[in-house]
């Protein structure tokens, strides 16, 4: 056994100390639910005739408490080009169980936006929230008893930390993760990237950009952007929830449907009567969370998962925060490249070696706990192997070789970056989160006037006035949880990108969030407290002079401690009711910060 790297170790060792009550609190919940809680045979008669009332030729091994039944949670819709595979999926797991003697229903489905569709508009202040939703949806879908295993089907944004957060609360169960695949690739990024800037600087109409965006986003499967979507689908792969290389197969090929067959396969194997009892609980745990934010930096992945690890890892009752990100970030090399924070999409990543090689190169480095329990029989070096269909159509895995392509994947040994490139920033305006992997290091310092806003469209408005033409730090302010659900700012990067193209420092400063598509500009995100209830983010004026340093680790107004610990608060811009936005208001009033995870459900529940 190889030693693993000091700083992995310290990290996972505070990790582990820090979570010794909640974790055990966590143990205990999920070891009483599989010795007294609910489950089918224990089901009365009534109780069970309902469950199984409406499947047919299943009816027999539904009786036979000897068989697993296999829950599957969906996110099924088909305006959400991902989802949208998932279509046939509950049908095909059905004959896929049956081939091993086990029976599929479905459980429930949970409802999955798109933070593209809503990116700027009303919806998007529903989008995070859209996760407590989906981990509700989930409980309520596994909470009737009727199953020894669970089968979540998602993949994007808030969908798949929701499906955890819930299925987690069942930990008992052995569980599985059937992610979909990204969409083939559209035009190249770069083009991508001119058409956008050019569209912002009124240079194009909307029919361009129209006809642009419609060659991007065309057909079912994920976006190809490295953004939290295939981020998700990385930090699956690290956590052994995945069959091994089932990221970043496409929709609609035989790969992907034997991959789908082998998931169901192996969560029939896992069930608590057998000798592989692997409950999800056990699987999610202080190592494999900490392998999962490895994974992050390493791949510069969305800095959502700044908030969805900690929310996700806090279901299973263990607790991180930003200080393990930095000093993890500190050690682990950018190995990957994916745009945006480079030119190629996931599909080049995927081509090039993908999960398999960044896996292998980790463990190489020994960047990853090994003692970790995956879904897969031989461990997280499982995830090292690449999945293939060998000339007789079976299933195979082969181990990981070289990269086909040193501008998307190197090894450790020549990173892209010695570093993960994920900072934190601290100072008198409190703490944010700063994703360096994408900035050039020329622009890690940046100290210049603020302007100051509530409203993203109030940014686009003084851009196209020519009020921003200047060395000027950018503040959204009132975009925390608390305040308006912390929608993504995604549509101020066209506008921020030209301004630095033409030659001004420019950045971001907000306690919003900027989500996976965070670019080139510097942006410090996720500032926490927010402004709505005292945080210092609301006493900045226009014209204050603020530091922000990768180098140093502050963000900070220059403004003198006197004046500034007299500055009242700025108000909060009134509630504008519409789009539902106001039936989420509990979920606002009970957010935790962003470094908790911006979780609203866990609030009295004892978590």
């Amino acid at each position: 056994m190889t030693d693993l790297h000091s700083t992995v170790e310290k990290v996972t060792a505070r990790v582990i100390e820090r979570s010794r009550e909640t974790r055990k609190a966590y143990l205990d919940l999920i070891q009483y639910e599989r010795e007294k809680g609910v489950d089918r045979p224990n089901l009365s008669c009534s109780n069970l005739a309902h469950g199984f009332a409406a499947m047919n030729g299943d009816k027999p091994a539904l009786r036979d408490f000897n068989r697993m039944n296999i829950g599957v949670v969906t996110s099924y819709n088909d305006m959400l080009s991902a989802h949208e595979p998932y279509y046939r999926y509950p049908e095909q797991m059905k004959v896929f169980a049956r081939e091993v003697g086990a029976t599929v229903q479905v459980a429930g489905g949970v409802p999955a936006m798109c933070d593209g569709v809503t990116q700027g508009q009303p919806g998007m202040e529903e989008s995070l929230f859209s996760r407590d939703v989906i981990a509700l949806a989930t409980s309520v879908s596994l909470s009737h008893g009727m199953f020894e295993g669970a089968a979540l089907l998602g993949i994007c944004d808030k969908i798949v930390p929701g499906l955890l957060m819930g299925a987690l609360r069942f930990g008992h169960l052995p569980t599985i993760l059937v992610p979909s695949g990204p969409m083939t690739t559209g035009i190249p990024n770069k083009e991508k990237i001119r058409i956008r800037q050019l569209y912002a600087q009124g240079k194009i109409g909307q029919k361009e950009l129209l006809d642009m965006e419609a060659a991007c986003y065309h057909a079912e499967g994920t976006c190809t952007f490295y953004g939290t979507a295939n981020t998700n689908q990385m930090v699956m792969e690290v956590l052994g929830l995945h069959m091994p290389g089932s990221a970043f197969v496409t929709p609609g090929t035989p790969l992907r449907q034997a991959l789908t067959r082998a998931a169901v396969h192996r969560v029939a194997e896992l069930g608590w009567k057998g000798d592989d009892y692997r409950p999800l609980g056990k699987i999610i745990d202080e190592k494999s969370i900490v392998n999962a934010i490895v994974g992050l930096l390493a791949t510069g992945g969305s800095t959502n998962h700044t908030m969805h690890i900690p929310a996700i890892a806090r279901a299973a009752g263990v607790i991180v925060n930003w200080n393990d990100f930095h000093d993890l970030s500190e050690v682990v090399p950018l190995i990957a490249r994916i745009y945006p924070n480079g030119p190629r999409d996931i599909n080049e990543f995927q081509n090039a070696g993908g999960m398999a090689y960044v896996i292998k190169e980790l463990l190489s480095a020994n960047l990853l706990n090994r003692d970790v329990t995956t879904i897969a029989k031989g461990g997280i070096e499982e995830y090292a192997k690449a999945p293939a269909l060998n000339d007789a159509g079976e299933l195979v895995w082969k181990p990981a070789g070289e990269p086909g392509d040193d501008t998307i994947l190197r090894p450790v040994s020549n990173p892209f970056a010695k570093d993960g490139g994920l900072r934190l920033l601290e100072g008198n305006l409190g703490r944010a989160m700063y994703k360096a992997s994408a900035v050039d290091p020329k622009f890690w310092t940046i100290e210049a006037p603020v302007r100051v806003f509530s409203d993203q469209d109030d940014v686009q408005k003084a851009f196209k006035a020519g009020e921003l033409n200047k060395d000027v730090i950018v503040v959204v302010r009132f975009q925390g949880p608390r305040a308006n659900g912390m929608p993504e700012l995604h549509k101020l990067t066209p506008a921020l990108g030209v301004l630095q193209d033409n030659g001004y420092k420019v950045a971001l400063v907000t306690d919003g969030r900027m989500s996976g598509a965070t670019g080139k500009v510097p942006v410090a995100l996720h500032v926490s407290p927010e402004a709505l209830g005292g945080g210092a983010i609301g006493k900045l004026r226009d014209g204050d002079i603020v530091r922000i340093s990768v180098e140093e680790g502050k963000l900070e107004a220059l403004v003198p401690a006197d004046e500034w610990n007299a500055r009242p608060q700025a108000e909060k811009p009134a509630f504008r009711p519409g789009t539902g936005r106001e039936l989420f208001d509990i979920f606002r009033q009970n957010a935790a910060k962003a470094e908790d995870g911006a979780v609203a459900i866990y609030a009295g529940a004892g978590i």
